[in-house]
Formats: C-alpha cells, structure tokens, sequence
C-alpha cells in the first residue's frame, strides 16, 4: 500500500539496500520494509555454484578435441560483483537481468583460453590423454585471473570429466588401437609360443644334461669297478707271491734239509766207510786163500768150487781135464733140490 513493499532473503544470499542512491543497509539473511518508488535491492547469492563447461580447441595436429568439465566457485566479494554485474530483483524476489550468465560465462571464457595454450601445442592422442593436467591448468589460470579477481569471485575446484575426439577421429583412434592391441595380443601370442619354445629347450637340454651326468656316474662307477678289479687282481698277485715266497722258503727249508741230510747220511757212509775200511784193512793185504781158508766153509761144494778156479788158474799148465758125468749130475742135483 502506498508503495511500501515487505521482502525477505535466505541466509545465503546478501543484500544491499539502496535508497536514494546510497546503501541504507546490507547483509546476509535481510527482512525489511522498503518504500519501493526510492529503492533499489540486490540479491547475490552466496552458495557455492557448480558451473558445467563443454568448449572445444584445436591440438598441435589440426585434430579438434571437446572438453567437458565443471568449475566450483562461490562469491567472496558480494560489493565488488554487485559495482560490475546487475543483480537488481524486483519485489517479488525475480532479478530484472540475468547477469548470472554473463558471470558463468566470463568464467568459462577464462577458463578456455587457460586451456587454449596447452591443447594447441600438444598431439592429439597425447591431449584425449591429458584430462588431470587440462583440469590444473584450468585451476591455476582461474585462480591467476584478473578478471576473476575483479569479480568476487572464489574458485573452489574444478572438474575435467572428458576430452575426447570428434567421433569420426575417436573411431579412426579405436580401429588403430585396436589394430595395435591385436598386434600386441599377436605379439603376446608369438612371445608365449616363443617362450613356450624356449622352455621346451631348456627341458631338453636338461635331460641331456641329466643323461650326460647319468652317463658321467656310470663312467665313474666302471672307473670304480676297474680300480677295484685291478686292486683285487693285485692283491691276488701279491697274494700268488706270497705263496710262492712261501714255497720257496719252504722248498729252500727242504732243499736245506735234504741238502743237510746228505752230508749226515754222506758222513755217516763216511764214518761206516771209514769203520768198514779200518775193520777189513788187515785183510787187504791177506792172500785170498788165506781169507777163504779163515772163512772156514766146510761145504764140499763150496771146496770143489775153489779146486775149479785152482784149476783155471792153472789151466796153461794142464794138458788135460776129466770130469766124470756122475759128478757134475752130483753137483746139479743138490744145487736143484736146495732151490
């Protein structure tokens, strides 16, 4: 009535009162009457804003990559916005311009041209790559802003969710990386069959080694079994000499003791020679006759034998010899009838 208005703000939104040109009042949260034909109330809301972006740039390479992200902020200084941009409401609360865009898109402006720099001097695939560095520079060039500054305005983060490539070029970049992953997974293919081969290699060498060490063993063990066989034959031979050494010792005992045993029985024949000699050394020089005479041998026989040989002895001194048949029968059958 009369021109006398009532309004009300949150408490995230601060208020500057003007009447008459000069600030009458201001803060956060205000509740007020105000006479509305001499008023003038701003309204900057104090709430951190998410502010999505999508701009795209050009790479080193002439490729053209989009980037998508989002920027947080909140108002720090509500005076200094409110001397560059209207936030002027009407009475029932609604702002009479909508600057809010011309600060959102100041702010991606700056945000674009922090990017612009790095994304034109960097290759395409090395920019789809590059989301955490676009989101630092994009941070560092806001926070170094000017215009920024002027505005009031507090970043408090931001946000690359994507650069990615026109879809034309995003899929010429999946056929490459998909020929190269298939020549990666060829390659992988050849690696495994290659080490596969590699394997089977060193298995067999293995066994050629463990065959040439089972080989090396048995050497060994018939090296072994020689030496022993020649150590058994040698102690065999020397056992052989021994028993010959023994023979011979014996046999030279033997020979010794034959040999002693001659010169006993040699001596002995000797002392039985010398006896025999000294017992018939008187009758060495005796006429047989005179032996045959002491020998006293009253055989007739034994007599007729002895006249025979006189006889014989003498025989170029008989002319002639008679013997009777019945003496010489006589003679013969007593010889016959003793044997």
């Amino acid at each position: 009535m009369f021109g006398i208005k009532h309004i009300k703000f949150d408490s995230l939104t601060y208020v500057i009162h003007y009447k008459n040109g000069k600030i009458k009042k201001e803060g956060r949260g205000l509740s007020f009457f105000y006479f509305e034909p001499n008023s003038s109330i701003v309204a900057i809301p104090m709430g951190s804003n998410d502010l999505p972006f999508i701009f795209n740039e050009t790479t080193d390479d002439y490729q053209t990559v989009s980037i998508q992200g989002q920027i947080s902020y909140k108002v720090h200084e509500p005076k200094e916005l409110s001397n560059i941009l209207d936030f002027t409401v009407e009475s029932n609360g609604q702002y009479k311009k909508n600057d809010i865009e011309k600060l959102n898109q100041r702010i991606i402006n700056d945000a674009q041209t922090a990017t612009a720099t790095y994304i034109h001097s960097t290759k395409l695939k090395e920019a789809i790559r590059s989301g955490k560095i676009v989101e630092e520079r994009i941070f560092t060039g806001l926070k170094n802003s000017e215009a920024v500054r002027l505005l009031g305005i507090e970043i408090l983060g931001v946000n690359v969710l994507s650069v990615s490539a026109t879809p034309e070029m995003t899929r010429a970049l999946e056929t490459e990386t998909r020929e190269k992953l298939q020549q990666e997974a060829d390659h992988a293919i050849y690696d495994r069959r290659n080490f596969a081969v590699e394997q089977e290699r060193k298995i067999k060498e293995s066994e050629l080694n463990t065959e040439i060490a089972v080989e090396e063993k048995q050497k060994q063990i018939a090296e072994k079994k020689m030496e022993s066989e020649v150590l058994k034959a040698e102690n065999r031979r020397k056992l052989r000499e021994m028993n010959l050494d023994a023979d011979i010792a014996i046999e030279n005992q033997r020979k010794q003791l034959i040999e002693q045993k001659v010169a006993n029985d040699k001596k002995q024949a000797d002392a039985k020679g010398y006896v025999l000699e000294t017992t018939l050394k008187p009758y060495k020089t005796m006429d047989w006759k005179v032996l045959t005479a002491l020998g006293n041998n009253n055989d007739p026989k034994f007599n007729i034998a002895l006249a025979f040989r006189q006889l014989a002895d003498n025989a170029d001194k008989i002319g002639n010899l008679n013997i009777s048949p019945e003496l010489m029968d006589s003679l013969l059958r007593n010889t016959n009838s003793r044997k």
